[in-house]
């Protein structure tokens, strides 16, 4: 597999995986660590201008860029993302999902806004999702309409992305053959 089209996509999310919260003070009786980019380009005013990027771990972009998918912002940073956090991760930019401007049936429903426009976005491709919202009707709605192989990855949003999140998306990976 050495063309980035027969790579499967990694959809990535920001709040949660990226950017953790609703951990606890016991959890964290120091508050969340913070962190300095490690790429120029983010510089201290990114920060000033959000502060919750100072939780994002720099050192996810190299292990994510490492992980051997075509990396796709997912989120409802839209835009911004690249702006902000590929630069603070030291990614390049990266594809960005379009959301639809109504996803209030499929969310009645129990469906996460994002899951149609993921699908669509692949279009038969392999794909892994990283998001905190992704709930059994999300996977349930995949397997009946995504032809290609699938991994709805739940992440916890109290830690972001872990060592046991990376090694999941690792095996699948490694399964694609």
């Amino acid at each position: 597999m050495t063309s980035t089209d027969q790579r499967p996509l990694l959809f990535l999310d920001v709040d949660g995986p990226l950017i953790p919260f609703g951990g606890t003070p016991q959890q964290y009786p120091d508050g969340y660590p913070t962190y300095r980019p490690s790429h120029p380009a983010a510089g201290p005013q990114a920060a000033a201008a959000n502060p919750l990027l100072t939780r994002i771990d720099p050192a996810h972009g190299p292990r994510l860029a490492a992980l051997g998918y075509e990396l796709v912002w997912a989120t409802t940073w839209m835009a911004d993302a690249n702006e902000c956090i590929a630069p603070w991760l030291g990614l390049p930019e990266l594809p960005v999902v379009p959301w639809p401007e109504d996803s209030a049936e499929d969310e009645q429903k129990g469906l996460h806004g994002k899951t149609r426009a993921l699908v669509d976005r692949a279009a038969g491709r392999a794909f892994a999702w990283v998001d905190d919202e992704i709930t059994e009707a999300d996977r349930t709605w995949v397997e009946e309409h995504h032809a290609g192989r699938s991994l709805l990855h739940h992440v916890d949003p109290r830690h972001g992305l872990t060592e046991a999140d990376y090694a999941a998306l690792t095996r699948w990976r490694a399964a694609d053959g």
